[in-house]
């Protein structure tokens, strides 16, 4: 098992809102409110402050643009969660077409 270096993590929570919001030429109050509004959802810190990782960090990016094409947050977050969902499902015919494979090979 490879053991992936902290820095290199994109999914460790390293970066506050400021700094998200500097690093994206937003508003600190945008990057809040996806938050609040459970579009993007950062981890927190032990004192309770967001903590925002690579990963996220592209999701507001994205959340972003979108909003900037005149999307609202709440069509934004339906977006996103067809997309997981999407995802699982994509996930889960790969692994009955896996499985189906394996037992035509066993014939």
């Amino acid at each position: 098992m490879t053991l992936v270096h902290p820095l290199d993590d994109e999914h460790a929570p390293r970066f506050a809102v400021g700094q998200v919001a500097e690093l994206l030429d937003v508003q600190p109050a945008f990057v809040r409110r996806l938050d609040a509004e459970r579009v993007v959802q950062p981890a927190r810190s032990a004192g309770g402050q967001r903590r925002y990782s690579r990963v996220d960090i592209d999701r507001v990016r994205r959340v972003a643009a979108m909003a900037d094409a005149g999307m609202t947050l709440v069509g934004i977050r339906r977006i996103l969660e067809l997309e997981r969902e999407l995802d699982d499902v994509r996930a889960q015919l790969d692994d009955a077409q896996t499985r189906l494979r394996r037992k035509e090979d066993r014939r």
